[in-house]
């Protein structure tokens, strides 16, 4: 099989599509490369979304921390301490235990974007299930981010919003939002590539592949066991999410400057 016969064949297995068996016997470099590129579909599938979603959750957990009114500061302080003092590995654990046996004791419970009942078992597979945690995850740690960045907001700024008479909202989305992202936004690019790199822990999980197809941690480890090298499969992985994280240094680094284009470029 060519290179080309082989990017045709295993591009897209990860996702269902393609040549349902995998090669048994001499595997080429580009079957490795092609396959564990495969595979890293789902490492940015996880990232995309949970970074998507974990972003707004973690604006609003950081405007509830910085709340004066206490029944909004202190399930947000607990929901931040709790994910950020337990393994992320433990979460993964602990959340594929509930799923599983929530509905084995007879309850219903209703996250209000899913019920988990006895019909709903998908939630526990990787793709929504350990999507879950990862997002989670990301908020708490993003939601302390943008608390210290709400705290260093200069106060001459918002005294200014107020002396012109801005409602609320507008002083929170033309004066306060934007300073907290323009001051957090380097902090919070660290946390989008640790949440990246994390998501090679989903394969450790107790969350199933969806049908056997998982991620590039899954097909790296596929051609480790069958040709005992893992010198080959390993550093192609590793190559991925170097390359990968470059790319979103890069994205990030475009928002940062949008953000600080009112700023000097000799400051």
């Amino acid at each position: 099989m060519s290179c080309v016969e082989t990017i045709t064949s295993y591009a897209l297995r990860s996702i269902g599509i393609g040549e349902r068996l995998l090669p048994k016997t001499d595997f080429t470099l580009c079957e490795q490369f092609v396959l564990i590129g495969s595979g890293l579909i789902w490492n940015v599938y996880f990232a995309f979304f949970a970074l998507l979603f974990g972003f707004f959750l973690a604006t609003a957990v950081a405007m509830a921390r910085a709340s004066d009114r206490w029944f909004f500061s202190y399930p947000a302080r607990a929901f931040i301490f709790v994910i950020r003092g337990s393994p992320l590995f433990i979460q993964f654990f602990i959340a594929y235990e509930s799923f599983v046996l929530i509905p084995k004791l007879g309850y219903d419970l209703n996250l209000g974007f899913v019920e988990i009942t006895m019909e709903t078992r998908w939630l526990t597979k990787a793709w929504l299930g350990a999507l879950v945690v990862l997002f989670l995850n990301t908020s708490a740690y993003s939601a302390q981010i943008f608390y210290g960045a709400l705290l260093s907001v200069p106060k001459g700024d918002i005294e200014a919003a107020d002396a012109i008479g801005m409602t609320p909202f507008t002083k929170f989305r033309r004066v306060v939002w934007p300073s907290m992202l323009r001051l957090s936004w380097a902090s919070y690019t660290n946390e989008a590539i640790f949440l990246f790199h994390a998501t090679a822990l989903v394969y450790f999980s107790s969350f199933p592949a969806w049908q056997q197809k998982g991620d590039a941690l899954y097909y790296a480890k596929y051609f480790a066991d069958k040709t005992f090298n893992p010198f080959v499969p390993y550093p192609i992985i590793a190559v991925y999410f170097v390359c990968l994280t470059l790319l979103l240094i890069g994205l990030f680094g475009i928002v940062n400057r949008r953000l600080n284009r009112h700023v000097a470029s000799n400051r």
